[in-house]
């Protein structure tokens, strides 16, 4: 699986996944401004367009072994985290956003 965001600032987007997500960044090419991260098989490209318009684009969703840590993890981090939501018997899930305002949702299945 591959997700492509559009980006005001790469640099930007590419710390924020990298540190506080855990992504690794597998490939970069500073003169076309894009790279290719990577966190569990999935991988995840950024290319910069100083014209994006914030929040809009795909949804990328994570699953996670332990989502409630995950989101205390990332609000410490300084990552506004919404509030969980759990599906009984089934998932629990939470929104947060990149930089640019695009939507990432982590779940994790109970």
């Amino acid at each position: 699986m591959n997700v492509w965001y559009q980006v005001s600032d790469l640099d930007a987007a590419c710390r924020f996944y990298v540190e506080r997500l855990g992504f690794a960044e597998r490939y970069r090419d500073d003169e076309d401004r894009w790279a290719r991260l990577e966190l569990g098989g999935v991988e995840l490209s950024l290319t910069e367009d100083p014209n994006v318009v914030m929040g809009e684009g795909i949804m990328f969703t994570a699953d996670v072994a332990n989502l409630k840590d995950e989101a205390e993890r990332l609000r410490a981090a300084g990552v506004d985290v919404s509030t969980v939501i759990e599906i009984p018997g089934s998932m629990r899930l939470v929104d947060i956003e990149d930089p640019d305002g695009n939507r990432i949702q982590l779940t994790e299945e109970i």
